[in-house]
């Protein structure tokens, strides 16, 4: 994989002393992903720190998207890329829609935009961006994994379609780590 500032660090690197939550996303222009990324960017570190778990993202475009993403999702924990589709092809993670997810009524619960408005908003950034660029194979799924220390794999969850984020309270608590409270809503306690 490749940091933000273009380093090659090997994969097993981010796994190997710790345990770590990886995700993998489809690309940097997806709005469903960024939506998701904006959700696991609301993971206290603390939360992280007391679990000793690291939380990844790992996208496939080229390492220059990384900070414009992080800066976009208000991500701050890390991220890299994997340009080649190395990792998510050894991983079996798919390409293209699989079932027709028009006619589903799977909906993550991290994604509040609905299809249209969702992709014209990620259509807007690829054009408005600094050099027209999918930044990623758009047909790209993604996926997510628990693994560490070591070669230990936890938990393996591998994207069927757009939608189909593992929850991310769900990925915390098989990581042991404590889950977030996602909704912008009030809470009301009735007394």
């Amino acid at each position: 994989v490749v940091d933000a500032d273009g380093k090659k660090i090997p994969f097993r690197a981010l796994y190997g002393e710790q345990k770590a939550i990886v995700v993998f996303v489809r690309n940097f222009l997806c709005y469903t992903c960024k939506e998701y990324v904006e959700d696991l960017a609301k993971v206290p570190k603390s939360f992280l720190e007391d679990a000793n778990v690291r939380l990844i993202v790992i996208g496939q475009s080229s390492y220059h998207h990384i900070k414009p993403f992080c800066s976009l999702t208000g991500y701050t924990h890390e991220m890299y890329v994997d340009p080649q589709r190395e990792i998510y092809k050894t991983l079996g993670m798919k390409r293209g829609e699989g079932n027709n997810i028009s006619g589903t009524s799977v909906q993550s619960p991290h994604v509040k935009s609905n299809m249209l408005l969702g992709s014209i908003r990620s259509m807007w950034r690829a054009m408005t961006g600094p050099a027209f660029d999918f930044q990623g194979d758009p047909a790209q799924q993604g996926g997510t994994l628990i693994l560490g220390p070591g070669n230990e794999v936890h938990f393996l969850h591998l994207d069927k379609h757009r939608l189909d984020h593992a929850p991310i309270n769900r990925v915390l608590q098989l990581a042991g780590v404590k889950t977030v409270n996602f909704t912008d809503k009030s809470q009301i306690i009735d007394i």
